[in-house]
């Protein structure tokens, strides 16, 4: 069971209708690529602006964050519909890669065809949302936010167009013909079985948020598209709610304004790799390390607990990392899957390190203290590093370092000090935040300006030619993690709607055992809730129902947010279900495939870890002040 791209099939015999849609494609495609790559480059500029008026001449940009929010939005859709184009949107193919070449013909058109009923159903939807939004004025530039809730249905028809281009690019007419009437049938039937669903009650979560999503998951249906047609039934059939609040609630979800760190960080790992700062800090990790078994695998753990948490974003902080550590790391030997699997381990390991976003909403919507979470969060972090460098240790015991040059003294000084600007970069990116330079989300823009000076006047490696092409895959890559994330909050959305979050805070809070039964409850009900939520909406739903529970059976707070952000880190980067595994095999560019058979020892280490922070509560609690 995998996550990968959309993988073209083998091209059907050549016609005139799918050549003249390849000429459109290529045209149209050229376009919105430009003009996403031109987003990228915008969001950048306005953001360092922004830094600079304020901290250098005090005088803040007050329209800046408005601005880049507009542009946010615009590129996610813009960046979605690239993806689409490409092929490059995230989905499963353990079956669709085992299956004879007509049968996966078959499911590839059947993907972009379920793909189209969603963005077809939607598509009124997104148009009203946009009209409504037209009678809000936003604070700063005092322009219609129609301007910026536009992109919604602008998105969704460039997905329908560019998805029926690629339908006739890659398809016969009569796969055409059979998945788009196989996906009306399905669409159809659900619709006449409505008045089925209404006796079923809680039972139309298991039909849609179970069944549906497995159903198409397994099929090959990209994972955004699943989760979308999940939620899009479980509303229109079971409930009165208008689908224009589900527009709203993806809308939410792709304009949180810290995850436009997301495409900034990407597109700075692009750079550390073009400009040879990437090459510098190998060279030396690898001459300070190469000869320990398992040697780059500490690193990768050690560079992501230093960076996590700058820029607010699991997936912003492994794009920093995996283009740097990488290509090193498989020219040793290792595996590209077991590459993957570490990457994604990280992701949960390093949720509670400051400055991070999870810990700044449980504080906000809790009234615990941040100074105190962003205390507790270090040593916890710490204990499933420890434990995942267990893993490496073993995996690695006996590899094979009769190759491996062990450099003297003197040589691992002089790549220091050619590595030395790559170095500190992640220590300038963290003092910036830290200092109040610059936020969360502005602080990848300094990495970027630094990443470009040090290039072109330390390394002398600056590729201008690449620039464009860096961007659109940065714009590619944003847009497809980001529709994921909005899709999944409105997933979000619906299951509170249903009433499931009081009524687990109900069950959770009658079960026996005190604090040690509760902490293994909440364990168990955040790993699953990891699966599906992002932190911050799972945080905003639940924290304020557990917390105070926690409190009542004697749990400190800060031991409670310690146990849940690691539970559902663990969720969130456990396939098959987790969208962070998809997004750290997104970001390395691995088919997760690969990844299976590595992840599993290293879920099972950040388990024995949560279980160590959950039993020992001095790891949370023992460094805050009494």
């Amino acid at each position: 069971m995998a996550l990968a791209p959309v993988i073209d099939p083998a091209a059907p015999p050549a016609n005139a209708l799918s050549v003249r849609a390849a000429r459109i494609d290529r045209i149209a495609g050229t376009v919105v690529e430009t003009i996403a790559a031109a987003l990228v480059l915008v969001e950048i500029v306005v953001l360092f602006a922004g830094v600079v008026a304020r901290y250098v001449f005090h005088a803040p940009l007050v329209w800046s964050d408005e601005l880049a929010s507009i542009f946010f939005l615009w590129l996610s859709m813009l960046g979605a519909v690239v993806a689409l184009r490409r092929g490059e949107h995230m989905r499963m193919t353990a079956i669709v890669g085992n299956v004879s070449p007509a049968a996966r013909r078959m499911l590839e058109a059947l993907a972009i065809a379920a793909s189209l009923a969603f963005l077809v159903l939607v598509m009124y939807p997104a148009f009203d949302y946009a009209h409504e939004e037209g009678f809000i004025v936003t604070p700063a530039l005092e322009i219609s936010n129609a301007w910026r809730a536009s992109a919604i249905p602008v998105g969704v028809a460039l997905m329908i167009v560019f998805g029926a281009l690629r339908l006739l690019r890659f398809s016969t007419f009569r796969e055409i013909g059979l998945t788009l009437a196989a996906a009306a049938l399905v669409v159809g039937a659900f619709w006449l079985a409505q008045p089925l669903f209404a006796p079923l009650g809680k039972l139309n979560l298991v039909v849609f948020f179970l069944v549906v999503v497995a159903v198409n998951v397994f099929a090959g249906v990209p994972i955004a598209f699943s989760f979308a047609l999940a939620t899009f039934g479980y509303l229109a059939l079971t409930t009165s709610t208008p689908m224009v609040v589900m527009v709203g609630r993806m809308d939410e979800g792709m304009s949180h304004l810290i995850m436009l760190a997301v495409p900034l960080f990407i597109f700075l790992g692009a750079l550390i790799e073009m400009t040879g700062m990437a090459k510098a800090m190998i060279q030396f990790l690898a001459s300070l390390l190469g000869h320990v078994r398992g040697g780059l695998s500490y690193v990768l753990i050690g560079a992501m607990y230093l960076v996590s948490g700058i820029s607010g974003s699991k997936i912003a902080d492994m794009a920093a990392i995996a283009p740097v550590l990488f290509p090193e790391m498989k020219k040793r030997g290792a595996k590209p899957g077991d590459l993957v699997a570490l990457l994604s381990a990280t992701g949960a390991q390093t949720e509670t390190i400051p400055p991070s976003i999870v810990l700044i909403t449980i504080g906000s919507v809790t009234g615990v203290s941040i100074a105190a979470l962003f205390t507790g969060g270090m040593v916890p972090a710490l204990v499933l590093g420890l434990c995942l460098c267990s893993v490496v240790w073993w995996r690695y015991r006996n590899e094979d370092l009769s190759g491996v040059e062990v450099h003297s003294g003197r040589q691992i000084g002089r790549y220091m000090v050619i590595a030395l600007p790559a170095i500190l970069l992640p220590f300038v990116i963290r003092a910036a935040v830290v200092e109040g330079v610059a936020t969360a989300t502005e602080v990848s823009t300094i990495g970027v300006v630094y990443s470009v000076l040090a290039g072109l006047l330390i390394y002398r490696q600056f590729d201008w030619r690449r620039i464009r092409p860096m961007l659109v895959e940065t714009a590619s890559l944003s847009g497809a993690i980001m529709f994921i994330v909005g899709c999944a909050t409105a997933m979000a959305w619906g299951l509170t709607q249903s009433g499931f979050s009081t009524d687990l805070a109900r069950l959770m809070s009658g079960m026996p055992g005190g604090a040690y039964g509760f902490l293994a409850v909440s364990i168990l009900a955040f790993i699953v809730l990891g699966c599906v939520l992002e932190g911050i909406p799972a945080i905003v739903l639940f924290g304020p129902l557990l917390f105070p529970i926690a409190v009542q059976v004697g749990v400190h707070p800060v031991h409670y947010a310690m146990v849940v952000i690691f539970a559902m880190g663990i969720g969130l980067f456990a396939p098959p279900i987790g969208v962070g595994y998809y997004g750290a095999c997104a970001v390395a560019k691995v088919d997760p495939n690969e990844g299976m058979k590595y992840i599993w020892g290293y879920m099972a280490a950040l388990l024995v870890g949560l279980v160590l922070v959950a039993a020992v509560p001095w790891f949370s609690t023992g460094f805050l002040a009494r």
